[in-house]
């Protein structure tokens, strides 16, 4: 039996919002269900199990972007009071955001990121005896 195709969906702008927030999403990538509520950041928008999180905002909290796809997390950079931030990279159009971490993150996945540059140095490791 063949299936009808469904209409496609109007561009997230178009959408109607709703004005109350979710209690809890799944997440796109390891699915995981999350709460909205994250300590220590107003909009929760990445999973704290994997650090995955989905393209929905152009500004944080907005809900206006229209790509939706899922963003790995790519590296941490350190905020002036030593605040962790998530880079995440989206992998439908390629746009970078930068995330505050929460306090409930996996801190082992959160590590892994943070010593990546020195795990991958752009040079090969035997030079740094001739220095």
């Amino acid at each position: 039996m063949k299936r009808s195709a469904r209409p496609p969906r109007p561009p997230r702008s178009e959408r109607a919002r709703s004005p109350t927030r979710l209690s809890s999403f799944r997440c796109v990538h390891c699915h995981t269900d999350v709460p909205a509520d994250a300590p220590g950041t107003s909009h929760r928008n990445h999973c704290p199990a994997c650090l995955w999180s989905r393209h929905l905002d152009d500004r944080p909290g907005d809900r206006a972007a229209d790509c939706g796809s899922s963003m790995e997390p790519i590296a941490i950079t350190v905020r002036g009071k030593g605040e962790w931030v998530l880079i995440h990279r989206c992998t439908g159009c390629g746009v970078l955001h930068a995330n505050r971490s929460a306090a409930d993150d996996n801190p082992l996945l959160l590590l892994r990121l943070a010593v990546r540059p020195l795990a991958l140095p752009p040079f090969p490791l035997d030079r740094l005896s001739l220095v």
